[in-house]
């Protein structure tokens, strides 16, 4: 029996060890020294202050801001909640909404009232759907330009500033096959108040 034991427990401190010292030590090694900049978070810095993480979602709701996609995550954008809503593509309440619940109708509605649009238009996706992590940090180019009008009148910028700003940020599909073209929204709002002031430019 003890012939038997011994030889186990030694290879389950030595699996143990190995598995759960030494190989993270050399993954964790490796990716400070080849990634240090993911390895720690994605974070995003002004100055010596951090501002959040590049790879979650921020609840920005000021006109003079880029605005994310809606969130289910907990209360909305709760790291610690990550989460989509549930709903079916042919649910009346994602669709319709209710007192509890903004629908896709509502939120086309609130984003066209917010962004100084017509009625009839066209309101891409990704400002009406909440991402299944509820932290999507990015945007399509084309959620970016319509609010690009609101966001240069709250700045005293012009519109064409604002939208070479978006052009600038807007990243392509990897590889050109993979992901659709996307803007990071926290990158693309520490840009715009990385802007000088008074910096408005004739049309």
């Amino acid at each position: 029996m003890i012939g038997l034991l011994l030889p186990s427990i030694r290879a389950t401190l030595v699996l143990a060890i190995a598995t759960g010292i030494i190989f993270p030590c050399i993954i964790t090694a490796i990716c400070q020294v080849c990634f240090p900049f993911q390895a720690n978070g994605s974070l995003a810095k002004q100055g010596d202050k951090v501002v959040g993480s590049e790879l979650l979602a921020q609840g920005f709701s000021k006109p003079e801001f880029f605005h994310p996609r809606p969130s289910a995550a907990g209360s909305g954008y709760a790291g610690e909640a990550s989460g989509g809503t549930n709903y079916g593509p042919t649910s009346r309440k994602l669709i319709l909404g209710d007192q509890s619940f903004a629908g896709i109708k509502q939120e086309a509605e609130n984003y066209r009232k917010e962004n100084d649009l017509a009625k009839d238009v066209l309101v891409p996706v990704d400002a009406v759907t909440r991402s299944a992590s509820g932290l999507d940090p990015a945007i399509t180019p084309a959620n970016a330009l319509l609010q690009s009008k609101r966001v240069a009148k709250a700045r005293n910028l012009s519109e064409s500033q604002v939208q070479e700003l978006i052009k600038k940020y807007s990243e392509e599909r990897y590889l050109g096959l993979i992901g659709e073209p996307a803007v990071n929204v926290l990158r693309l709002n520490m840009a715009l108040e990385a802007l000088p002031k008074g910096t408005r430019q004739a049309e």
